[in-house]
């Protein structure tokens, strides 16, 4: 019997895995990890996907953004430290990982050399992967905390920048999700009973707190604590929202701060789509070629999609149709599915074009 194949995304505040057997995905899986708190918090995570795992005894592969926490002195150290516990967590595996254009790298062949490669690569595993099944495409990777967004072109990754720093400047990463951001981040103003008001730069609210009241925020993905630590409920949302603006929340009122988290939305959504359009203007890319959305806020890229005239493509739909085990799918969890994906199929380099 063929032993399944797991890939790993570790970050900085959620672990994410997805399992291959046969050839095809069967289950994906998220804890939270607050990695910033200790390396305890990767055990905790790890230890709970693998209770879930059955036939864990073959090979893993992994990549990474959790080395950014501040537990680390720096993202070599991140990088090193992160890959050490993990052999140590899965001893007796086989244990591959992700260093971007190096491809795959065995874990006792890894030196410091390889630790900037290594370094927030999840990103191009994901956009590698959509390359190589749509050929052309833009692929927008929305999740709890941050956007990628990559031009793709005959199965080639176009990309500007490698690392965070510049990403961010090609705005190819653009530090905006839809769980953890807070509200203070995405805009400064907003609408509310129709006139212009200025936000509390406070950490009141989340843009979980946003999701949940327009009702596109699903509980599976919620794993993040509240900004005041009460309770995941509408009502409770509101309430944080409503200190956004100074004011007391009263339920008979509830109506206004949902037309107030719609405009929260739009203005994040109005981010996220600059930034596409940013990159469609640098590259001539047909305009049937789709939107590829992942992350689980990939219900914006959609909506982004349509206000661009482009069709959309749902990152699952890369996958093999199949029984899945869990509950959350491929898109959910997008670099753990791919990394997985391009380990079982012994793919060794995943190079973006400059």
């Amino acid at each position: 019997m063929q032993a399944n194949i797991i890939g790993w995304d570790i970050g900085g505040a959620h672990v994410k895995a997805a399992v291959i057997s046969a050839g095809e995905i069967i289950a994906v899986y998220q804890q939270p990890c607050p990695l910033w708190k200790g390396l305890d918090q990767l055990q905790n995570a790890v230890n709970a996907i693998m209770l879930e795992v059955s036939g864990s005894n073959g090979l893993h592969a992994m990549t990474m953004t959790g080395e950014l926490v501040d537990l680390f002195e720096n993202r070599d150290h991140g990088v090193k430290q992160i890959i050490q516990a993990m052999t140590e967590l899965l001893p007796g595996t086989e244990m591959l990982v992700f260093a971007g254009d190096e491809g795959f790298l065995k874990h006792s062949a890894i030196d410091a050399k390889y630790y900037p490669s290594i370094a927030s690569a999840n990103w191009l595993a994901s956009a590698s992967f959509a390359a190589q099944k749509v050929g052309n495409g833009l692929f927008v990777d929305c999740g709890s905390t941050t956007t990628d967004i990559l031009l793709l072109n005959d199965g080639h990754v176009l990309a500007d920048g490698y690392t965070d720093y510049q990403r961010l400047i090609s705005q190819e990463l653009i530090y905006t999700g839809i769980v953890r951001t807070a509200v203070m981040a995405v805009t400064q103003t907003a609408l509310d009973q129709g006139q212009q008001i200025g936000l509390m730069a406070e950490y009141f609210a989340t843009m979980a707190d946003v999701y949940r009241i327009t009702g596109e925020l699903n509980d599976m993905h919620d794993q993040t604590d509240t900004a005041d630590g009460a309770e995941k409920t509408v009502l409770a949302s509101a309430r944080r929202l409503s200190r956004m603006i100074g004011c007391d929340f009263y339920a008979d009122e509830l109506p206004r701060w949902q037309l107030f988290a719609e405009n929260i939305r739009d203005r994040q959504m109005q981010q996220i789509q600059y930034g596409c359009e940013i990159r469609l203007s640098q590259h001539e890319l047909a305009q049937d070629s789709p939107l590829i959305g992942a992350g689980v806020g990939r219900f914006l890229v959609k909506q982004i999609a349509l206000n661009l005239g482009r069709p959309y493509l749902d990152f699952s739909d890369l996958f093999p149709a199949t029984v899945f085990q869990s509950e959350m799918t491929a898109a959910d969890c997008a670099p753990a599915a791919a990394i997985a994906y391009l380990a079982a199929t012994n793919e060794s380099r995943c190079g973006a074009s400059k």
